[in-house]
């Protein structure tokens, strides 16, 4: 081979092997699955013990629920102000590490005037917390079939609800998130609330494991129906017998958890595995450091 036609072909050569190896840590990268725990399973931890631990756990992401039982997040002392924000975001940094969501309270069945305006109130509240520390998402309820209260009315409430809240968050970048949660768990209602509240900002928080347990529908039958409103998804185990619930490490429950997650990731979602262990409201189930520490093993082993 000539001098000149062989450095073209090693030079050739050398270009296509750089972008095969691009593309392999491209797909490599793709393959691993984000992952975050809500703070909703270690209420006695403190915010530096938190960003610790998910730090040294393969955790890029953090759900704020509370800190130290504290459920109000904006009054809590790392976001309390300014410089105090600053703090908190220079520790999440030097973990590399980033909030993912704020699980608020502000929930959007009421038909009372005073206690409906509340709520709307603390959603924003939250919303301007979200876009001060930079976190894409703020979950919000829908929540409940009230009695004496027709369920048409309890649907355009909560998707009007929806609307207003994206509307306040439309400049912010944060988007309004409404879990399936409560009694709005069937794939046909959440379809007819997010059709309703059609909005950039506006969109699911996927919790499979609360449909499920109540609806008995298919998990792909879910996504598929869905997926255009998830943006961020629960994900825990548990087992319902005789009616009683009791929560589990992921895969030792009686859910089709994995195959949940397997319709997230084959449906090409691009956002958090968010693990909900809740040991809040359920103090009797396993400490934080042991199931926070599971979950990212086992869904490592799942998607290897």
């Amino acid at each position: 081979m000539k001098p000149m036609y062989r450095r073209k072909f090693l030079e050739q050569s050398t270009l296509l092997l750089s972008g095969a190896f691009i593309g392999m840590s491209f797909s490599e990268k793709k393959k691993k699955p984000l992952l975050s725990f809500s703070t909703l399973g270690c209420p006695g931890w403190t915010f530096q013990q938190i960003v610790d631990f998910a730090s040294a756990n393969q955790y890029e992401g953090i759900e704020m629920r509370g800190i130290l039982k504290q459920l109000d997040l904006p009054t809590c002392e790392e976001f309390k102000n300014a410089a105090n924000i600053k703090s908190t975001l220079q520790l999440m940094a030097d973990k590399q590490l980033k909030f993912v969501d704020l699980g608020s309270s502000c929930t959007l069945h009421f038909a009372d005037k005073k206690e409906r305006q509340k709520n709307l109130d603390d959603g924003k509240r939250f919303l301007d917390l979200a876009a001060a520390i930079h976190c894409p998402n703020v979950r919000v309820y829908p929540n409940n079939f009230i009695k004496g209260q027709e369920k048409a009315k309890t649907m355009e409430l909560i998707a009007d609800g929806l609307l207003e809240l994206g509307a306040y968050a439309k400049d912010t970048g944060v988007n309004v998130l409404m879990e399936t949660h409560g009694d709005l768990v069937y794939i046909a209602d959440l379809k007819q609330i997010m059709e309703s509240a059609k909005h950039q900002r506006v969109g699911l928080v996927w919790d499979p494991a609360n449909m499920y347990l109540e609806t008995n529908e298919s998990p792909e039958i879910a996504y598929r129906e869905l997926h255009p409103y998830i943006r961020h998804a629960h994900i825990k185990d548990a087992k319902k017998i005789d009616g009683k619930i009791s929560f589990h490490f992921l895969g030792e429950g009686n859910l089709p958890i994995y195959t949940a997650i397997d319709a997230l990731y084959h449906g090409g979602y691009k956002g958090y595995y968010s693990f909900e262990w809740e040991k809040l409201w359920h103090p009797e189930i396993a400490e934080p450091e042991l199931a926070l520490a599971d979950y990212p093993k086992k869904m490592m082993a799942h998607f290897k």
